[in-house]
């Protein structure tokens, strides 16, 4: 007997919440944004269009669906399953961070805040989901699939990203390493720099862009989103006897692999910022980063 769809809304908590836990009521956090210039209300307008369009989105699910909730810190404890239907309602970061933790579940991106957000992954209003999730399940609505990135250890650590993958030194700070690309008969290039960031046609709204923008475009062209290529960029190689900066920016097709020998005590790499989910190395250990090969599949 097969099992209902199931309908998993993704949310996270508040600038409003997150105010009044640290400080204990609404006026305490109020004294205390109105010390610093600032005024509670406009925070907590936010919060109370994002609780409106969650409860409109939850009472739009069909009567025969199961559902469910998960904030945005539990994603790496909650166990997705094939008949989900993933709904994301806030932000366009809050796609990117659910996104590595999928297998194929379509992801609907609900914006709660119009005007705000950009709306590049949430792409729905609140009141397009009761007629949007039928349509989902059946198979009647167009869905993008998005290429994303990955990085794994010779140690069998694997990190999955939709917008970038930052390999560095935590708080970025110099790290020491040996940069190569597969297929180049193992010729590497020792270096020194803050850090490598390999990203997707997705990030090439974000991070990725910035630095292209910044080297005027090191004469690459940045991927669409559903592009299976990636840019990757070395940021402020420092040239010395020891160490060269003649592999600083380049491409990946999905049949390249960047490779990353580890020359300090300590080297991190994250994804989409999220600095506290990150794959720890140390001196000598080898990482590759590529195209990967599941991809985001959201509706819109």
């Amino acid at each position: 007997m097969s099992l209902a769809p199931r309908a998993v809304l993704v949310h996270r908590t508040t600038e409003y919440e997150e105010l009044v836990a640290r400080h204990g009521t609404h006026g305490q956090a109020a004294f205390f944004l109105a010390s610093r210039g600032r005024d509670l209300e406009e925070v907590a307008e936010r919060h109370r269009r994002t609780r409106r369009a969650s409860a409109e989105v939850t009472a739009a699910i069909p009567s025969t669906w199961r559902q469910t909730r998960v904030e945005r810190g539990d994603l790496d404890r909650f166990l997705f399953g094939p008949e989900d239907v993933v709904v994301v309602v806030g932000q366009d970061g809050l796609v990117a961070n659910v996104a590595k933790y999928l297998a194929g579940q379509p992801v609907v991106g609900i914006d709660t805040d119009p005007g705000r957000n950009p709306g590049v992954l949430v792409r729905h209003r609140p009141q397009d989901v009761g007629e949007l999730l039928p349509l989902v399940l059946g198979g009647g609505a167009g869905v993008s699939e998005l290429t994303m990135v990955e990085v794994v250890a010779d140690d069998t650590q694997r990190l999955v990203a939709l917008n970038e993958i930052y390999l560095g030194a935590a708080g970025h700070q110099t790290v020491r390493y040996r940069l190569g690309l597969e297929g180049d008969g193992g010729v590497a290039e020792a270096q020194a720099s803050s850090g490598v960031l390999v990203g997707t046609g997705t990030g090439a709204t974000g991070w990725i862009r910035s630095v292209w923008q910044e080297r005027g475009g090191d004469g690459l062209e940045l991927p669409d989103p559903s592009e299976r290529r990636l840019l990757w960029f070395v940021r402020e190689a420092w040239p010395s006897p020891a160490t060269g900066t003649s592999l600083v920016a380049g491409e990946l097709s999905a049949a390249r692999r960047l490779t990353l020998t580890v020359e300090s005590e300590r080297l991190i790499a994250f994804g989409d910022g999220i600095e506290s989910d990150a794959v720890e190395l140390t001196w000598g250990q080898r990482v590759t980063v590529g195209v990967c090969e599941e991809r985001l599949r959201l509706v819109g």
